[in-house]
């Protein structure tokens, strides 16, 4: 289904295309939203459009408002099943209640998404999966994902992280969005290494690394903390493996695999080192793909990119201060 087909079928619920297609938006991507959110994507002030439109959701029961820290502003979660069958998006996830810090975080990602217009987003699953499979070369074994289950009860669930992908309008560059949560970059090698092969595939790519800065933290901190997201991003795909290195990992797999009994010096060597952040990730990657995913990160493809200026590290400020929001969301 297309972003228009989708926007067509929400004004058949009786709304305009500008509500509707922020509508999309929001369950495609975040689930909650806030009045100004909707003000920035309509490009209108606050006024009596936003009161009418927030009140046809509440008063039809499409969306539920919560009270926010200061009593005045409400998060708004968008929950309705009728709506997100219409665009054939039932088992999203963002239909459903979720913890406050995970809410707040999706708005903060709904809210890059809407100031971004230059970028067309995908959000769902098939929609990302039908995107690379049109567009490159790769089959979908090669595409980001997580395999669950025990053979022959396997379920594979592709680009698990859900997070909105951008594509420009020639089509030629893509923006992977990743929201800083956590003070160390574990998660976020993951994700790196998981889309290392997508990355590859495509002619130019940024990563943007969305930075909450918040008034009671100091710049620096959080600064601090993108340049330990920087760095992480150096090493996963701007240094690839030497061959020596290499070699080694794809021993230390094998002989892992067998579990045989004792450990020589060999082994407590390559435990040493495997097992530092700088190959954590390498070995998620190697859980799921095998070999194949040694050979990507010896790869110069990405590293020669990033050279080029054609695969870039970007770091975008969050400056509203979304966690004032926390107190009172979902006490209503």
């Amino acid at each position: 289904m297309t972003h228009e087909e989708r926007v067509k079928r929400v004004v058949g619920f009786g709304f305009t295309h500008r509500q509707a297609a922020f509508l999309v938006e929001v369950m495609l991507h975040s689930g909650f939203f806030l009045g100004r959110q909707y003000c920035t994507f309509a490009r209108i002030a606050r006024g009596q459009k936003l009161v009418d439109f927030l009140e046809k959701l509440t008063t039809r029961r499409l969306a539920t408002p919560y009270l926010c820290g200061h009593n005045k502003a409400r998060v708004y979660h968008l929950h309705s099943t009728t709506l997100y069958d219409a665009i054939e998006q039932r088992d999203v996830r963002f239909r459903k209640r979720m913890a406050i810090g995970r809410a707040l975080e999706r708005l903060m990602i709904l809210d890059h998404v809407i100031t971004h217009r230059e970028f067309r987003w995908l959000g769902s699953e098939q929609d990302k999966v039908a995107h690379f499979l049109t567009t490159t070369s790769l089959d979908r074994d090669a595409l980001p994902r997580l395999a669950f289950g025990v053979k022959p009860n396997i379920t594979v669930r592709y680009f698990p992280d859900k997070l909105p992908i951008g594509i420009s309008p020639d089509g030629r560059t893509h923006a992977f969005l990743y929201l800083l949560v956590s003070p160390l970059p574990h998660d976020f090698r993951v994700f790196l290494r998981r889309h290392a092969e997508l990355l590859r595939a495509l002619p130019a790519w940024s990563i943007q690394l969305l930075v909450p800065v918040e008034q009671t933290d100091s710049e620096g901190r959080a600064q601090d903390l993108a340049d330990h997201y920087e760095t992480a991003f150096r090493h996963e795909l701007g240094s690839p493996l030497d061959p020596v290195t290499a070699n080694e990992m794809r021993w230390f797999w094998q002989a892992s695999t067998l579990a045989s009994g004792g450990e020589d010096k060999r082994m407590r060597r390559a435990r040493r080192i495997f097992g530092t952040p700088r190959f954590r990730a390498l070995r998620r990657a190697l859980e799921l793909d095998g070999e194949r995913a040694v050979d990507v990160a010896m790869s110069r493809s990405l590293a020669d990119a990033i050279e080029r200026r054609e695969g870039r590290f970007e770091r975008h400020e969050m400056r509203r201060q979304y966690f004032r929001l926390s107190h009172l969301v979902g006490t209503a």
